[in-house]
């Protein structure tokens, strides 16, 4: 192996060891770096949802589109090189939503009718340990992480579901802005079925259907993030259950006496 080769090899690994140290490291600069990451992809989630009306730009809403597909690129690239085994990360389903909200960028003129499902990154940033790391890793295993995550599936589920009807029904019965969507999602999804909007034929029942009987189910979700009580993560030594009542003294499913910390300690 020449001298070029080898410093190309060691070149790669410092780059690699750097990488890792930013997107998984606990020292103050690795979070920052984390930080901003995430302050990037709320911006880009933000555009994602005006994406329907910022359309009518023009070539400025593609110059964007392409902008973001490409710090969106860099991102996934990034955290590929920084894991440890490339194909373990492949395997995960989060990785192959954002390499589907990144193809939607990329092709915008044939995909953008499948926009909709952008959204999706909302759920994949606040359902990955990369931001309950660095944003929430006081509130990770807790009463918050719960509600945050069921609320995450409430909110992604309203406007996955309003951009289909958008894309789909567009100029049917109503629907002539994504306003209108919008609105007709949110009253289905509630059961409260005005009727001013509704959608046309049996694929609009059977879709109205989907939301009411998904909607209902991410509302009870939340509801029991918000009411039930919280457990806490402790294995048992005995059985290996994971998660007990804050205050239990033995295990529910084998009575192995346990001695769980108080979250302040």
């Amino acid at each position: 192996m020449s001298q070029t080769d080898t410093e190309s090899r060691q070149d790669g690994l410092r780059l690699r060891a750097r990488l890792r140290y930013l997107y998984h490291g606990s020292q103050p600069p690795a979070v920052r770096f984390r930080l901003t990451v995430i302050v990037i992809d709320l911006a880009i989630i933000a555009f994602f949802l005006a994406a329907p009306i910022l359309k009518n730009m023009g070539w400025a809403f593609y110059a964007l589109d392409y902008l973001i597909a490409t710090v969106l690129a860099l991102d996934l690239a990034a955290r590929a090189y920084a894991y440890a085994d490339i194909k373990d990360w492949l395997k995960r389903p989060i990785v192959w939503v954002d390499l589907f909200v990144l193809a939607t960028l990329l092709f915008p003129a044939w995909l953008f009718n499948l926009g909709f499902l952008r959204m999706l990154r909302l759920w994949t940033l606040l359902n990955s340990d990369f931001f309950w790391r660095t944003i929430g890793a006081r509130f990770d295993d807790t009463r918050v992480e719960g509600i945050a995550r069921a609320l995450a599936n409430l909110i992604t589920f309203v406007f996955v579901a309003t951009g289909f009807v958008y894309a789909t029904f567009r100029g049917h019965d109503g629907i002539s802005g994504y306003v209108d969507a919008l609105y007709f999602t949110v009253a289905t999804l509630t059961t409260t079925g005005f009727g001013d909007v509704t959608l046309p034929g049996p694929w609009g029942r059977l879709l109205s259907i989907a939301v009411m009987l998904v909607g209902i189910t991410l509302f009870l979700r939340l509801a029991q993030a918000l009411i039930k009580p919280h457990k806490v993560r402790y294995p048992c030594e005995r059985c290996g259950l994971q998660t007990h009542d804050q205050d239990a003294v033995h295990c529910k499913a084998c009575g192995n006496l346990l001695c769980i910390p108080d979250e302040g300690s």
